[in-house]
C-alpha cells in the first residue's frame, strides 16, 4: 500500500513508541520480582488483553460503516496501544540483567537493591529500594537507581554524610541503615 493511503494518525503513532527510559550504554538491571511483574504485564496484555480486544474490533467491522463505529474505532486505538506495550515489555525483559538482592555479599555498603534509610538535614527520615527503573514507585518508596538520591548513595556506607545536586538545589543526606529484603517481603513487612 502506498504511503499516500496512510493516515498521518497511524504514522504519529508509531513514531510516539515509548522512548527507552535508559541512557546510552546503561544497563538495564531489574529485581526478581521487577522481572516477574514485567513477565506478567506482557502475558496479561498479549494473551488475555489483546483477544478481547480482537473480538471486539471483529464484532464491530461485521457491523457496516467503520467511520462512525465507536467499538470499532476505540478498538483499534487499544490495540495499537496494546502492541506498543507489547513490543517495549519485550524489549525491557530480553535485556534484563537480573540482580538478586539476597546474594549480594557487601551488605554494609550501598548497591542495586538495597533498603535505605536515611536522615536529611531537616531531621526527616526516608527510608528507599533502590531498584530498576521499571519498578520504580516513589509512593512506595522504591526509587530507581539512576535517580539523583540512589547515585549519591551508592557505595555508601551506614554513617555516612553524602552531599548531592538535585533539581531542587543541593542536597545533604546522611545514611542510617541498609538492608537487602526482596521486594515481596517488603511489601508483607508494611
Amino acid at each position: 500500500m502506498s504511503k499516500a493511503f496512510t493516515k498521518e494518525s497511524d504514522r504519529a503513532d508509531s513514531e510516539a513508541e515509548e522512548a527507552d527510559p535508559l541512557p546510552a550504554h546503561a544497563k538495564n538491571y531489574v529485581t526478581p520480582e521487577g522481572l516477574a511483574a514485567l513477565q506478567e504485564e506482557f502475558r496479561k496484555l498479549l494473551y488475555e488483553e489483546r483477544p478481547k480486544v480482537v473480538e471486539i474490533v471483529s464484532w464491530a467491522a461485521g457491523n457496516g460503516d467503520r467511520s462512525e463505529n465507536g467499538d470499532y474505532i476505540y478498538g483499534k486505538r487499544r490495540l495499537r496501544e496494546i502492541d506498543l506495550r507489547v513490543r517495549y515489555l519485550a524489549k525491557r525483559i530480553e535485556s534484563a540483567e537480573v540482580v538478586d538482592p539476597e546474594q549480594q555479599k557487601n551488605q554494609d555498603q550501598v548497591f542495586f537493591g538495597a533498603t535505605v534509610a536515611y536522615a536529611r538535614k531537616d531531621n526527616t527520615q526516608h527510608k528507599v529500594t533502590i531498584v530498576g527503573i521499571d519498578e520504580a514507585e516513589f509512593a512506595n518508596g522504591k526509587i530507581s537507581w539512576l535517580s539523583p538520591v540512589a547515585r549519591a548513595l551508592m557505595k555508601a556506607y551506614v554513617g555516612d554524610v553524602i552531599e548531592f545536586r538535585t533539581p531542587s538545589g543541593q542536597e545533604s543526606v546522611e545514611v542510617l541503615s541498609i538492608e537487602y529484603v526482596p521486594v515481596s517481603r517488603q511489601r508483607r513487612a508494611d
